[in-house]
């Protein structure tokens, strides 16, 4: 077990735009040395941030998924290695550590016919192999005291990471979840639609928030779930907030925080909760881009913040402006959250 392709210097170096007079990001972040063990180096990093790339799609193709999520990592790391190094950021929080590398599993997954029921379990069995490799590093990387942050992929890599968090720190997390699903699909195989549905089954997750749900995405037999768990999990939809105006945002982010701050959480932001944002459920409803960057702020204050999670991000790799308006974007959530 060992997906990772770490990112030593000249690795960061190729990525960066260098011009005269200007420090950017990636010329002072820490990053790994061949020469070294990368536990060894997540122990004696003084930067507090991890970012860790999941640049897979399995999860988003076994839930019936169209769009791809790989691409979204490189475009989100260039764009975040060439933010201005100075009183506002400051690159020696972050250690970039790398990717998770699925090629292998991707040149098998083109042979899978994704029409049939034996395609779709077949994919779910890769899901399977990519949880356990994702556990397996986010509990190295908690359990070193780093808070990771995370850019995948589907949001299927919840489950490792809630997994692994909850390994480190022996205990349950809390989660918030943005995003216009509540991903607590029925338990028929791993796929992108039901991580919060496992994890709350295998005791990994305690409290879940979903923030901008969707009304007319929530099927029946999740309505009954929340019902009967209502100590556990909790709400707020988007229509409430913006068509019918029956409850305001600030005040629904602030009983949110309430209900995860009490003990360890981390933060998901799915990216198809915003307004037509590429994203394999794109939608012409959700949050902007700045109401979403505002509530990850509010939620990184806290120091029960245990790591940052952004899936679903679905940029076209022919379209180098969509690439590069998905990967600022997703630079400046990860710097609002470490400020």
């Amino acid at each position: 077990m060992n997906k990772l392709k770490t990112y030593n210097f000249p690795k960061i170096d190729s990525f960066i735009r260098h011009r005269e007079g200007e420090i950017k990001l990636g010329e002072k972040v820490d990053y790994i040395n061949d020469n070294e063990t990368i536990e060894s180096q997540l122990e004696l990093s003084k930067a507090k941030f991890v970012v860790l790339g999941i640049p897979e799609n399995f999860g988003i193709k076994a839930g019936l998924g169209v769009r791809n999520a790989s691409y979204t990592w490189e475009a989100s790391l260039k764009a975040l290695l060439n933010v201005q190094n100075n009183k506002f950021n400051k690159g020696k929080k972050l250690l970039i550590l790398g990717h998770l590398d699925f090629s292998e599993e991707e040149k098998k997954a083109v042979t899978i016919d994704t029409e049939t029921d034996a395609g779709i379990k077949e994919l779910k069995g890769i899901v399977d192999g990519i949880d356990k490799e994702v556990t397996f590093w986010i509990q190295k990387i908690v359990g070193y005291g780093k808070t990771p942050i995370i850019i995948g992929g589907g949001q299927n890599n919840a489950y490792g990471i809630i997994k692994g968090c909850a390994l480190a720190l022996n205990k349950p997390l809390n989660v918030i979840n943005f995003d216009a699903h509540s991903d607590l699909l029925k338990m028929n195989g791993r796929h992108s639609g039901n991580a919060f549905s496992y994890t709350l089954k295998e005791g990994f997750l305690k409290k879940y928030y979903m923030f901008g749900l969707q009304e007319n995405h929530i099927p029946k037999y999740v309505v009954n779930t929340i019902k009967n768990n209502k100590e556990y999990i909790k709400y707020t939809t988007f229509e409430e907030l913006f068509i019918r105006r029956e409850k305001g945002m600030e005040f629904e982010l602030n009983r949110a925080y309430d209900f995860v701050k009490t003990a360890p959480f981390g933060v998901e932001v799915d990216c198809d909760a915003m307004t037509n944002f590429p994203a394999d459920a794109t939608s012409l409803n959700g949050f902007t881009p700045r109401e979403i960057r505002r509530s990850v702020v509010q939620f990184s204050k806290s120091s029960n913040t245990t790591y940052l999670h952004i899936s679903e991000a679905t940029p076209d790799i022919s379209d180098k402006y969509e690439l590069q308006r998905v990967g600022t974007f997703i630079s400046c959530l990860i710097t609002d959250f470490i400020r």
